[in-house]
């Protein structure tokens, strides 16, 4: 599947003209465009979730390896 072409477009364009008529088709569009906004959002917010997640993981891993690493002043004596 490859991306649509203005022929395809306008077919489809012509088709919700006819189903959905002049009146509704601009409220769809606008009720798409909301959902998708809202779509977009949430997954870059699940994308924000994730990578923060990911990270505290990393920090969690490479404390005990830092803590390990450093010499304690107690037992230099």
């Amino acid at each position: 599947m490859g991306s649509l072409g203005m022929q395809e477009i306008i077919v489809i364009f012509v088709i919700a003209l006819i189903v959905f008529g002049p009146r509704k088709l601009p409220e769809i569009g606008k009720s798409l465009g909301k959902g998708l906004a809202e779509f977009k959002k949430a997954s870059n917010e699940l994308k924000q979730s994730w990578e923060e997640d990911v990270r505290l993981e990393k920090e969690k891993e490479i404390k005990p390896e830092i803590k390990d690493s450093v010499v304690e002043p107690n037992k230099l004596l």
